[in-house]
């Protein structure tokens, strides 16, 4: 069983089983504020040159990403809705949605097409990019799209200039792959949303619930609104579900307890404030649950290997 997630390879990755179908086998993602360390702003992918991998992505990225499909089957959760993909299609995702992907096809069937990911300060530096995503709800309302012959054949040739052009150098690289980004886009519309092919199960949905609380939590937390919940017992009396219940469902199909997937968001969303932030070590502690500043250092080091501090400079640039 592989351990990683390519298009999200900066991600650890934990092992779970199918809350569709515990006979398979899924790949977990902690659910991740941002990824802070990486310097990039967007990246191609060409889908045939990797494994194809299952995968849960249970929030949050600091990235849009856009797939698109040419062959290979599988299926595909977006938020509370799942989509089979078994022809040329283009999936839109934004950054804070829960998603999850299953390969149907045959170990031996090839995946191909592309994807490619670009994160919100390449949309923020390109105006007409934003422009034209908003214009057309891509990645709020048409996020599956169906497309025709014609517009196969026209977004793998633009994907393919993309792949060549991500491989050189040069000022005007990253102006020439978001006119692409348009260009697909606008010959995405063209085509016709995927049908749903139905509600995900009870399982998945309150896997996704408690995924979404912890992110809503995650997502709020200031100086002015330190976490609110930090314990299994909180956790599930919010989603009005028992704490044994919630926590089985939690191990079982994602291989970890409540209290430790907390822990990893928490964990992860320190690193974000330590690295993106100016807030004493006091202060970042609070927020996330600690009283005192050794408590936090404690909790950090026993989970990094590294001291606050060190951490913090240890990602200056």
């Amino acid at each position: 069983m592989e351990k990683r997630i390519e298009q999200l390879e900066d991600i650890p990755s934990v092992t779970l089983v199918d809350v569709e179908n515990p006979d398979a086998r899924l790949l977990a993602i902690t659910p991740v504020a941002r990824n802070y360390f990486e310097n990039w702003n967007i990246r191609v992918v060409n889908r045939e040159e990797i494994d194809c991998k299952n995968y849960l992505s249970p929030n949050r990225r600091d990235f849009y990403k856009i797939t698109f499909f040419t062959q290979g089957t599988g299926l595909f959760s977006q938020g509370m809705h799942r989509f089979c993909i078994e022809e040329p299609t283009m999936v839109f995702i934004h950054p804070n949605e829960i998603i999850s992907w299953k390969n149907v096809s045959s170990a031996s069937a090839r995946s191909a097409g592309y994807y490619c990911l670009f994160k919100k300060r390449y949309v923020d530096a390109h105006p007409t990019l934003k422009t034209v995503m908003d214009r057309y709800k891509l990645f709020t309302e048409r996020k599956v799209v169906r497309l025709s012959e014609s517009s196969v054949a026209t977004i793998d040739h633009w994907f393919r200039e993309m792949a060549e052009q991500a491989q050189t150098e040069g000022t005007l690289v990253e102006d020439t792959l978001q006119a692409y980004l348009q260009l697909i886009m606008i010959e995405s519309m063209k085509g016709d949303s995927l049908p749903l092919m139905g509600n995900v199960s009870d399982d998945y949905r309150h896997v996704h619930d408690f995924f979404q609380l912890l992110e809503e939590e995650a997502a709020t937390i200031n100086l002015n609104h330190p976490v609110r919940l930090r314990t299994a017992k909180e956790f599930a009396e919010e989603l009005q579900l028992h704490p044994n219940y919630l926590n089985a469902l939690l191990k079982k199909h994602t291989g970890q307890n409540i209290s430790t997937h907390i822990k990893n968001r928490l964990l992860e969303e320190s690193k974000a404030l330590l690295l993106q932030t100016d807030w004493t070590l006091q202060q970042i502690g609070y927020c996330i649950g600690f009283a005192d500043q050794p408590n936090f250092s404690q909790f950090f080091k026993k989970n990094t290997g590294l001291t606050p501090a060190v951490f913090r400079r240890s990602h200056q640039f």
